[in-house]
């Protein structure tokens, strides 16, 4: 079965990601399709790229890079779950896609975004040129979550019909890529 490991790009304290990559992952593993893994970046704890060597050489001499590497190589396709943070992604997410360059080749990734009346696309639009010279593939569906902090209560995501269709539509499209 193929892994897909859910990012959650936001470490802010009280980040709706984690709620939201919460729901994320369970209608992942309710899919059928999947071996599900999240990677919390606040629980990783990549530092600003520390690495003296290009990532392409895959000459890593931090401990946390290693663990890194290790978790996106084993993984098939992956969902990014990001806020978006005045019109951008949170440099944590950029910053975590950085420290490597031959474990993403050719991985499919989609793209649960969350945000004021956007929905997080501006942040989506700007990581999907991050990440095809990284050789991914992203899928076109995304799960785009308008005026989030109305859904989330208690440290609970409540999603809508129409969020849990989006969420099927693109973990199909993620397994047929």
């Amino acid at each position: 079965m193929p892994r897909l490991t859910v990012i959650i790009a936001a470490t802010r304290p009280g980040r709706a990601g984690l709620p939201i990559a919460g729901w994320f992952a369970e209608r992942a593993r309710a899919h059928g399709g999947f071996d599900v893994a999240v990677a919390d970046l606040a629980e990783i704890g990549l530092p600003l790229l520390d690495e003296p060597n290009h990532p392409r050489l895959r000459q890593y001499t931090q401990e946390h890079t290693v663990r890194w590497s290790a978790i996106v190589e084993a993984s098939d396709a992956f969902a990014i779950v990001t806020p978006e943070y005045n019109h951008g992604y949170p440099a944590t997410i950029k910053n975590a896609l950085d420290y490597l360059h031959q474990e993403w080749n050719g991985k499919p990734v989609g793209f649960v975004s969350y945000g004021g009346v956007a929905g997080g696309t501006r942040a989506v639009q700007q990581l999907k040129q991050v990440v095809l010279p990284l050789r991914m593939r992203p899928v076109f569906e995304t799960v785009t979550i308008p005026f989030h902090f109305q859904r989330v209560s208690g440290g609970t995501f409540q999603a809508d019909e129409t969020l849990e269709s989006a969420a099927k539509a693109m973990l199909d499209e993620l397994f047929e890529a």
